[in-house]
């Protein structure tokens, strides 16, 4: 097969049926066979070998990526009937079989689904995001953790404005935002994100990757004028999927937007960082709100984002000077390319001095993730002593524990990874399966060098951790810290993640010193 010429498979998702009185969310799913037509069409006129298959399941989805002789996969599944975040999983399936993938990767994938995780990752690298808490399924709203208002209240795990209409916007806390968020427990069965509700401008800002390096696309703006002042300025699931409907008739794209200079500058750079942050690849679209003195703030990241004609992507192409059919066939060669030569996607590189492969599938806040090897050792004792949160005892079971997944490698109990900064370890995370138990994880260690603090770079190795956990089948991770008042940085930390605390034993480590215990559902 030449990078080139590569066979295509076109591969979505079987969209839900309509369902009765047309609720639910079938016009978003629908659109995903617009974008199948759209892909086909310029394969098409590129004069590359295609065909187009739907698949309903991830194991669907195993069957016919394991007998389809198509070298490359342009990638649409967007999610499944009976277990939406399963679409992460495709990305795995290729690398398994060794087929090129066009889009982001599985940790990406997983990463930018979970709202509130991503939300934790960006403000970790430094990446402003609108203030707000998630409320998981049965919790309640509590005040005191409220930003000041007005909110907007959204599913945390699902995408395409699904769920958001004029009834997610609540001017202050109360009886109608506890509604709002047991709505999205009812409908949607996850926790619901109630975030703070920027009223201003809004920017699309689409980003893509072409011949290795990333470009960010003219900047988008969605034109609200025509709603007056007595309409929310808000793209709700009307705006981008009922053509009757007055958002959608009048929410046009301003492209490219009208913004100085500078503020442009600075939108763009938080596109970037965004993108770095949560570790996108091949393309995605970066969302934006501007507050009252044009502070933006990412709303959030959309890897793999609508590429039919009418979505904002292929408009931003269009302003970019760049044809749809171009950024196809860049797609489908950048993926080829990769594949044929064991790419960063494949996650495998050789170690200097030695045949051995390693693996290396993912990025904690721009920077490569890559297992731990036995030049790291001394780094990730050093960082964790630099914290000055361990005592000597506390180090001499860190350095065991290391030396046992340096021994074992990836068929050990402990899986230990770090963030590669220039070729050193910036960051460690390590983690493995609970003894006894079905699909519980254990966290068991966490640190970042004090010098490279603040980067995110914590809240990305907890994301990459967690992705390897589903991987490898686990339903639930499981992190255990001190209850000691300089340790509440840590546990804040943890709660930022999606973590809720789950149990706590006085005077565990000493007089005074609780065990406190947190655990989070994957």
């Amino acid at each position: 097969m030449a990078p080139d010429r590569p066979r295509v498979l076109v591969l979505h998702n079987v969209p839900r049926p309509a369902a009765p009185g047309g609720a639910g969310w079938a016009e978003s799913d629908a659109g995903v066979l617009v974008e199948a037509e759209a892909v086909a069409r310029a394969l098409e006129g590129l004069g590359l070998a295609h065909r187009t298959a739907a698949v309903g399941t991830l194991a669907d989805a195993a069957a016919l990526l394991a007998a389809a002789p198509e070298e490359v996969v342009f990638n649409l599944v967007e999610g499944f009937l009976d277990r939406p975040a399963d679409a992460a999983g495709v990305p795995l399936l290729c690398h398994a079989l060794g087929k090129g993938f066009t889009g982001a990767d599985a940790p990406c994938l997983w990463l930018a689904l979970d709202k509130g995780r991503a939300k934790a990752v960006l403000e970790a690298a430094g990446v402003p995001c609108p203030p707000g808490v998630e409320v998981p399924v049965g919790g309640r709203v509590r005040a005191s953790g409220l930003p000041p208002g007005p909110y907007i209240v959204k599913p945390a795990r699902a995408d395409a404005s699904e769920g958001i209409d004029a009834d997610s916007l609540v001017p202050r806390a109360g009886s109608a935002l506890a509604r709002a968020v047991q709505r999205v427990h009812r409908e949607f069965g996850q926790a619901a994100l109630v975030e703070q509700f920027i009223d201003g401008r809004e920017l699309n800002v689409s980003v893509v990757e072409r011949g290795g390096s990333v470009e960010v696309l003219p900047l988008a703006e969605i034109d609200f004028s025509a709603f007056g002042g007595g309409r929310p300025r808000l793209v709700d699931y009307g705006a981008k999927w009922h053509p009757e409907s007055f958002a959608y008739q009048n929410t046009p794209l301003i492209l490219p937007a009208r913004l100085p200079a500078g503020l442009a500058r600075e939108v763009r750079r938080l596109a970037r960082a965004a993108w770095d942050a949560l570790g996108c690849s091949g393309y995605a679209r970066v969302d934006f709100r501007l507050d009252a003195g044009g502070r933006p703030y990412v709303l959030e990241v959309n890897p793999n984002p609508d590429v039919s004609s009418d979505a904002g992507f292929a408009a931003a192409l269009e302003a970019a000077g760049i044809p749809f059919a171009t950024f196809v066939g860049e797609a489908v060669r950048g993926a080829a390319t990769g594949a044929a030569a064991a790419p960063r996607r494949a996650g495998w590189t050789r170690r200097a001095g030695g045949g051995e492969r390693t693996r290396r599938a993912g990025r904690a806040a721009g920077v490569p993730v890559r297992r731990s090897e036995p030049r790291d050792r001394e780094a990730v004792l050093a960082l964790l002593r630099d914290t000055g949160f361990f005592r000597e005892d506390e180090m001499a079971v860190a350095a065991e524990v290391l030396d046992e997944a340096l021994a074992k490698g990836p068929g050990g109990h402990y899986q230990s990874f770090v963030a590669d900064e220039r070729g050193e370890a910036a960051g460690w995370v390590c983690f493995g399966p609970t003894p006894c138990t079905v699909g519980t994880f254990d966290v068991y260690w966490i640190g970042v060098a004090p010098g490279r603090q603040g980067r995110g770079l914590g809240a990305a190795l907890m994301a990459y951790a967690e992705g390897r956990i589903r991987e490898r089948g686990g339903r639930m991770a499981v992190v255990e810290t001190s209850g000691r008042a300089v340790y509440e940085p840590t546990r804040a930390f943890y709660r930022r993640l999606g973590y809720r605390e789950a149990g706590r034993i006085p005077d565990f480590y000493a007089p005074g010193d609780d065990k406190v215990v947190y655990a989070k559902d994957l």
